[in-house]
């Protein structure tokens, strides 16, 4: 398939997914399972978020250093420290990613960037955000080739200091801007005509690729993930069994396989090997101790079970009336 017809597929179960209330990883876990998510052949493994703790720099360590085939990712903000924590991390890795970015909505830059080092007014504090970006993906760039720049809370900023700050980051050497609805605010009509105005807006976009990453909070991050890959983004990011902060992550597998049910609509594909999806989800949640609920898309106990005569009966003639 063409770049064009291709979506990259981005895990983020060992970093956003291990976020969900009351579930850890060690760094054997996460080396078990990214050694799955390898044979799921998934396109990057974000491994963690190297300088939050000791534990998660050596997991992504081992995982940079031992596993092969996807590009292994590790997360950071837009400060030095972290940055310069992703790059000791990924150092022996063969394909490494440092993912970088900042909050550039209002209401995350008045919240968290509230101190007058930061700006005095909010236009000061929004010209020191796009400073921040740029200075993080130049040094991000100097640990790796691979940069993904994310704009926090992308589905509640404003649309043109959105497009100012994303222009600034691909400029500064971000080959992939991922567009976050960090707290599932989106609907799918919103979130696609957001990424449709990033392809139109940003003058520069031709030179980086547009990652969605959704959450689940009002029960759309897959619907909003296929919206904005509908609208141009070619790479989509998520979770195994959608776990994540809060109400969760988009669910991979569910993208996975409307896009691969629905070709005849969509007309996409991924490298993912489907077979593994079903190995992969039990591994999450053995080692997270989450259950998967048996009425879950794709991969639930129940999503190939029949209970009603009409739909036994249907099945039985021809599985295709109900599968």
């Amino acid at each position: 398939m063409s770049k064009a017809q291709r979506v990259a597929v981005f895990d983020t179960t060992l970093r956003d997914g291990e976020q969900a209330a009351g579930t850890r990883l060690g760094s054997r876990d996460k080396l078990t399972l990214a050694r799955q998510l390898a044979r799921l052949k998934v396109d990057i493994i974000e491994a963690g978020y190297p300088a939050s703790s000791p534990e998660d720099f050596e997991a992504v360590e081992r995982i940079a250093r031992e596993i092969e085939g996807p590009i292994i990712c590790g997360l950071s903000r837009a400060v030095p420290e972290d940055i310069e924590a992703c790059g000791k991390a990924l150092a022996k890795a063969k394909k490494p990613r440092i993912h970088t970015g900042i909050g550039v909505s209002d209401i995350h830059i008045l919240g968290k960037f509230r101190d007058e080092k930061y700006g005095k007014t909010l236009g000061e504090k929004k010209a020191k955000m796009v400073r921040m970006a740029v200075d993080a993906v130049k040094r991000a760039r100097t640990h790796a080739d691979d940069v993904e720049f994310y704009a926090e809370d992308s589905g509640r900023a404003e649309p043109s200091y959105l497009f100012e700050v994303l222009e600034a980051a691909i400029d500064a050497g971000a080959r992939v801007v991922n567009i976050p609805d960090t707290t599932g605010y989106a609907v799918p009509e919103h979130y696609g005509a957001l990424i449709g105005s990033i392809r139109e807006r940003v003058p520069n976009i031709s030179r980086a690729t547009i990652s969605v990453h959704c959450h689940n909070d009002l029960g759309m991050a897959v619907a909003n993930s296929l919206a904005g890959i509908r609208n141009g983004a070619r790479q989509v990011e998520g979770t195994i069994n959608g776990i994540g902060e809060r109400a969760g992550n988009a669910a991979l597998e569910e993208i996975v396989m409307a896009l691969r049910t629905r070709s005849d609509y969509f007309g996409l594909t991924t490298g993912v090997d489907t077979r593994e999806l079903v190995r992969t989800s039990h591994l999450v949640s053995d080692l997270l101790g989450i259950a998967v609920p048996p009425n879950k898309a794709v991969i639930g106990a129940n999503a190939f079970s029949h209970s009603s005569g009409i739909h036994v009966d249907g099945f039985l003639k021809d599985r295709e009336t109900y599968e």
